[in-house]
């Protein structure tokens, strides 16, 4: 409801005409009658009537009877006086009592004619009574009496009273006509007004993008400090992010550190558990320990006087890699292993155990029993071990760790003797199938033999073949057992019962694994499965076994298919390149005699896979005591002299082939390892001035002279005389090993002097020179042979220093 009054101005009237025409009709009367009083309100105010309440019985006389309008006239006239009595000050208010009429303001006003009272034209909204005082009681219920008639009210508020005093115009009523209208109009008011503040705003906020209701009106600024607001605020939110950021992290933290603190607490708990569980369970063990101790110190006792008899013979402790004692053992362990497996399936099988042969099964039995036994009591028990990297020979300790393993489990109940079931069953070749865990000694047995021996691929290939063997022994076994369930000689595919049945069992297993065919055809469903899983199983391993001999076999030629692919390849290389016949015959020659003198072509391939202490071992035991007998070498480092031997590589040389000639740059030395060698000379090397075996040296007066003025060359031809196999060792590796020996570089340095004065181009030079001097007077007589022989050189030496005396 409108309380005060209103600023209004419409500048878009057609939205109201637009909401006008949207109304229905029965409301657009009252609307207009609204916008006529709205208009009065935003006019001046009128004054309003007396609060007291006139008789309308009782009409004044002078009163002009209203005019009827219309409703669209109302709001022509609603600005118009009102016809009424003359002006004057408004009546005051009765007092007390029966109501009387009020006294006229001014002149009196004519009495109204006799007649019906005529009712007051609408002046307006009646207005509200002065507060003046208490309004008048009404009067008692009656006829109303007759008075003069009401004066009309002054229709110009500014009208002064009768004192000549302005009086203020009293609030207007609240009007509601239409509850509806009335709140549409203050909605449509209000929208004005905020679209009006809107471009206000918008006329004075230059960054304002939107007619829409926006913030508080933001402050013009300059672009500068509008950048400097922009980062302050940048800043501000950095902050508050970052803040934000340390307090997440701070917090993650916390809650790591209270799940790793719980986490670490369950750790201690489940550990603690653990603890007491390995407390309990060493107690348990070591209870166990005690009486397994006390158990085998009994045993130890009883065997005691048996180890002591062997100990001269088999020692403290026996070496299982390098013993040959161990090994010729293991083979007799082996064989007996062999004989339980091979004769225990058969035993199984076939009907051996006749009242015959059954002493002399035993006996075996027994034989093959005594030897697990005294493999287990006498050797496991001796076998050294390597405990982090040391080889533990103490015999104590090697029975106790023999005693730890599974293999002594194993032995164990190889040996358990289920034959005394016998006594309750009968002699039956089923309760000695345990010796058939004795199988780790076969194995053990067989490594052992392929290290010792020069060509290990032969047991490779008879181990195979024994493979093939016993799996034929094994289909023989089940033949005859399938022959037995179906009857003996009942069908044509089982065994007929002539002959010898394992023969004639293992007959017919090497021709069905082996799928060679001319078989009886199987006739019952158990035949035809049984021929099938033979057929199935033969195929299988009788591959298996090929395939495995093929590579034993391929691996014991390697080398020798190495050495004729390498020959054939360079062959090849020569053919296709148009070499003469004479070179390639020469090739052929070198390869044919390196494989034969070594065993493979380079042998550095082979000693470079080796670790460095395998390789000194091997160069020590080859090439020392050469290097060793050579007069440049002696008083020389020992240890230089291995670091040397490290530095040689092996040349084959063939018959004629030159090792150096004459005036080459000398950069290597030689050492003959074995054939000959000749220095020649004269205008064809015809001429042979000496020949060097296996242990001479030559070269190493290039090796030892710098190259200035040329004296590291060649100063003499020098070629094979046969199959030559030298050493060579080059001059940069003889420098390189000389740095951490300085003795004995001062030893070569020494004799490396004295080896130029003797053998150098200065000596033959002044050889030379000498002849030249001797040519007319010739060289001194020699010393006679006789004189010399018999007089000594103390002899000689005597008659020289005579001589001189004299």
């Amino acid at each position: 409801m409108i309380t005060e009054p209103l600023e209004f101005s419409c500048p878009y009237p057609s939205q109201f005409i637009l909401f006008n025409h949207t109304l229905d009709e029965g409301c657009q009367k009252g609307i207009a009658d609204m916008f006529g009083r709205l208009k009065s309100l935003f006019g001046s105010p009128q004054v309003p009537v007396a609060s007291g309440i006139t008789d309308p019985a009782a009409a004044p006389a002078l009163a002009v009877a209203p005019v009827e309008e219309k409703p669209a006239d109302k709001d022509k006239n609603v600005d118009k006086p009102q016809a009424a009595a003359p002006a004057g000050p408004p009546a005051a208010a009765p007092p007390a009592g029966p109501p009387a009429a009020a006294p006229p303001a001014g002149p009196p006003a004519a009495a109204a004619p006799a007649g019906p009272p005529a009712a007051a034209p609408p002046a307006g909204p009646p207005a509200a009574a002065p507060p003046a005082g208490p309004p008048a009681a009404a009067p008692p219920a009656g006829p109303p009496a007759a008075g003069p008639a009401s004066i009309a009210a002054p229709s110009n508020p500014d009208q002064a009273g009768p004192e000549g005093q302005e009086s203020a115009p009293p609030p207007p009523a609240h009007i509601v006509i239409n509850a509806y209208a009335d709140e549409q109009l203050r909605s449509i008011a209000k929208r004005m007004k905020e679209r009006l503040n809107l471009y206000k705003e918008k006329v004075v906020d230059q960054y304002a993008s939107s007619p829409e209701i926006s913030p508080p009106v933001t402050p013009l600024l300059r672009k500068d400090i509008y950048t400097k607001v922009i980062e302050e605020r940048n800043k501000q939110a950095e902050e508050e992010r970052i803040k934000k950021e340390e307090a997440d992290q701070k917090k993650k933290e916390e809650q790591e550190k209270k799940k790793k603190e719980a986490e670490q607490k369950k750790k201690e708990e489940e550990e603690k558990k653990k603890a007491e569980a390995q407390d309990e369970t060493k107690m348990k063990r070591s209870l166990m320990s005690k009486l397994k101790d006390a158990g085998w110190h009994s045993v130890d006792m009883v065997l005691k006087p048996v180890e002591t008899l062997m100990d001269p013979v088999l020692g403290n402790t026996i070496d299982p890699f390098t013993d040959r004692r161990y090994i010729a053992w293991l083979s007799l362990v082996t064989l007996a292993f062999n004989y339980n497996t091979w004769f225990i399936t058969a035993r199984l099988c076939f009907p051996y155990h006749t009242e015959g042969i059954i002493p002399f099964w035993f006996v075996l039995d027994t034989l093959a029993d005594l030897i697990y036994l005294t493999d287990s009591i006498l050797f496991q028990a001796r076998k050294q071990y390597v405990k982090a990297g040391d080889i533990i020979k103490d015999r104590v300790v090697t029975k106790k760790n023999y005693r730890s393993t599974d293999r002594f489990m194993l032995d164990v109940m190889s040996v358990m003797p289920f034959d005394l079931l016998y006594l309750r069953f009968g002699f039956k070749s089923i309760f000695r199938i345990n010796r058939l865990l004795k199988v780790d000694t076969f194995f053990e047995f067989s490594d052992r033999l392929e290290s010792i021996m020069a060509k290990a691929y032969i047991w490779r290939v008879i181990r195979t073949i024994g493979y093939l063997l016993f799996m034929l022994h094994l289909n023989a076994c089940f033949y005859y057992v399938a022959s037995d369930y179906q009857g003996i000689g009942k069908t044509k595919w089982v065994y007929s019962g002539l002959g010898s049945a394992y023969l004639r069992c293992y007959y017919y297993a090497v021709r069905s694994l082996i799928n060679i065919g001319g078989l009886n055809e199987p006739h019952t469903v158990f035949e035809i499965t049984f021929q099938m899983t033979n057929f199935f199983t033969g195929v299988f391993v009788f591959s298996s076994l090929i395939g495995q001999m093929r590579d034993v076999i391929g691996a014991a030629t390697a080398a020798q298919t190495y050495f004729r692919s390498s020959m054939d390849g360079t062959v090849d290389y020569m053919v296709n390149n148009h070499i003469p016949s004479l070179v390639q015959n020469r090739v052929r020659t070198w390869y044919t005699y390196t494989w034969d003198a070594q065993g493979m072509l380079d042998e550095s391939e082979l000693l470079d896979k080796m670790p460095l202490v395998m390789r000194t071992a091997i160069a020590v035991d080859i090439n020392l005591s050469t290097f060793q007998k050579i007069d440049l070498f002696k008083g020389c480092d020992q240890q230089m002299l291995v670091d040397m031997l490290l530095r040689l590589k092996s040349i084959v040389y063939l018959p004629g082939d030159f090792v150096v000639k004459k005036g080459d740059i000398g950069k290597e030395m030689y050492i003959i390892k074995s054939g000959a060698v000749q220095v020649v000379g004269g205008p064809d090397n015809s001429i042979v001035f000496v020949t060097l075996k296996a242990g001479c040296v030559f070269g190493e007066i290039s090796l030892l002279q710098s190259s200035k003025d040329g004296g590291n060359r060649r100063t003499a031809n020098v070629k094979a005389y046969g199959f030559a196999n030298l050493f060579v060792l080059e001059k940069k590796d003889l420098f390189d090993i000389l740095v951490h020996y300085p003795e004995s570089q001062k030893v070569l340095a020494r004799k490396g002097r004295k080896l130029m004065k003797a053998k150098g181009p200065a000596a033959a030079k002044a050889e030379v020179e000498k002849q030249k001097g001797l040519v007319l007077f010739g060289p001194k007589p020699p010393t006679p042979k006789m004189l010399r022989a018999f007089g000594g050189k103390n002899f000689l030496a005597k008659i020289k220093s005579a001589a001189g005396g004299q």
